[in-house]
Order: structure tokens, then C-alpha cells, then sequence
């Protein structure tokens, strides 16, 4: 906006979020999100700008119970179509402080393939906690990986004499891939990775959702899997 109204775009940096929205003196954060949810939601905007202040309220703390109470009283004043409406993007905010077991189900409805068991053989190669469901066992290995929010496996290197890597095939949820000293790959339902042996790498999901691939084994000769450090928390940190 500064390029086609820079003085509209300085009254909204330096006035409105510069000054009104430091008088904390006077309403707390949480407070002027509260109102200015209601606000918007009054109006019928239900665009990118309530998206953002819905994601700022939650980072003022306000909780996913008590958003969904602010909404459903400001239904009865403001209108009834207006709160359905508010409500869409609020559950697609506050999604991660949905109950365990409600986000796990909610994953599950997004692909075919089951979301298995825990995978507790691996378990000290992960970070947080995945599930596994094999698929095939003869003649390629397919295996749905499912990750929940954050958790993510070790750095591994997939070794063969001949052949071999592994390919991941992303079906549900968001997630990432990285390669020793490359930038991280962020993944979607439909995008495939391709793993070669002999490079150090590793996947996950992403830190607000969960995530799911299947990873096929590449047929090769003397094949073995290496395990390493921990992806370092700084590095995963900066990943949105």
C-alpha cells in the first residue's frame, strides 16, 4: 500500500497500530482485540484483514472457548449469517488448540490411507509423536507415515551399495523436507520427494499441523538406514 498511498499506509503503521494500539495504559491487547473482532464481524468482513486480527487475538490470548462464546454472543447483535461466517475462520485459527483427539480424527477424514499405529520402534528417532500404517511389505515397502503437529524424525541418511533412497508422496495435512545445508521444502497433499541414498535429510510435519506421506522404499542393494542428530530446535523454530 505505501507505494500507491504512502500517507494512508503511514497513518496505519504509525498512527493506528503505533499509537492506538500501544495505549495499553487504557485497554490491554486482549481487550482492543476483543473489540475489534467483534467489529468486523459486525460489519460482515470476514476477509484477510479478520483473519489477521483473529490470529492476534489468539497470540493476546484469547482461548479458543472463549473466542467461540465472543462469537456466539455478538450473533444475536450483529447477525446471524455475519457469526457463521466469523465462526469459518475462527475453528481454521485456533485448529491447533483443537482437543487431541478431535484434530487426530479431523486428519484422518482428509485421506484414504489409515493413520496406523504408534510408531513405537522409531520412536527415539522422533521428535514427538508419528503413527504408522504399512501398506505394502512385498516386493516395495509403502508405509503411510503420519506425523502429529511438530513432530519430526532425525537427520537419517539412506546408505545402498546400488539403488536404494526412498520416495515420499504427501497425502494430507502440511509438513516439511530438508537436505543437510539446503532450504527446507514445505509440502503439500499431491507433492512427491525424491530421497536419493547417500544424502542426509530430514521430514515432518509442520509446527501447527499434522501431517501424512507415504514413503515407498527404493529397491537397491545393501541398503541400510543411518540415523542422526536431532533436527536442531532453532532451525525447525524459524519453519512456519
Amino acid at each position: 500500500m505505501g507505494d500507491f498511498a504512502p500517507k494512508f499506509a503511514q497513518l496505519n503503521d504509525d498512527v493506528l497500530f503505533g499509537q492506538v494500539w500501544s495505549r495499553e495504559e487504557m485497554l490491554s491487547l486482549r481487550d482492543r482485540s476483543l473489540v475489534t473482532v467483534v467489529a468486523l464481524m459486525a460489519q460482515g468482513l470476514v476477509d484477510s484483514s479478520f483473519r489477521y486480527h483473529l490470529v492476534t487475538a489468539r497470540q493476546n490470548g484469547i482461548t479458543r472457548q472463549e473466542i467461540a462464546e465472543v462469537l456466539t454472543h455478538s450473533a444475536f447483535y450483529a447477525g446471524w449469517p455475519k457469526a457463521w461466517a466469523a465462526f469459518r475462520m475462527a475453528k481454521e485459527v485456533w485448529e491447533e488448540d483443537a482437543p487431541a483427539g478431535e484434530a487426530k480424527a479431523r486428519h484422518q477424514r482428509e485421506m484414504l490411507f489409515p493413520i496406523g499405529e504408534p510408531n513405537d520402534r522409531f520412536a527415539p528417532y522422533f521428535t514427538g509423536k508419528s503413527y504408522l500404517y504399512p501398506l505394502s511389505t512385498s516386493q516395495v515397502g509403502v508405509y503411510n507415515v503420519t506425523f502429529e503437529p511438530g513432530c519430526r524424525n532425525n537427520w537419517h541418511i539412506h546408505h545402498a551399495e546400488q539403488g536404494g533412497g526412498q520416495i515420499l508422496i504427501c497425502v494430507a495435512g502440511r509438513g516439511y523436507y530438508q537436505e543437510w545445508e539446503k532450504e527446507a521444502r514445505e509440502l503439500h497433499p499431491g507433492d512427491v520427494v525424491n530421497s536419493p541414498s547417500g544424502v542426509k535429510h530430514w521430514h515432518g510435519a509442520a509446527p501447527d499441523s499434522w501431517f501424512s506421506h507415504l514413503a515407498l522404499e527404493v529397491p537397491g542393494q545393501g541398503c541400510s538406514n543411518q540415523w542422526l542428530e536431532a533436527v536442531d530446535e532453532t532451525i525447525y523454530g524459524k519453519l512456519g
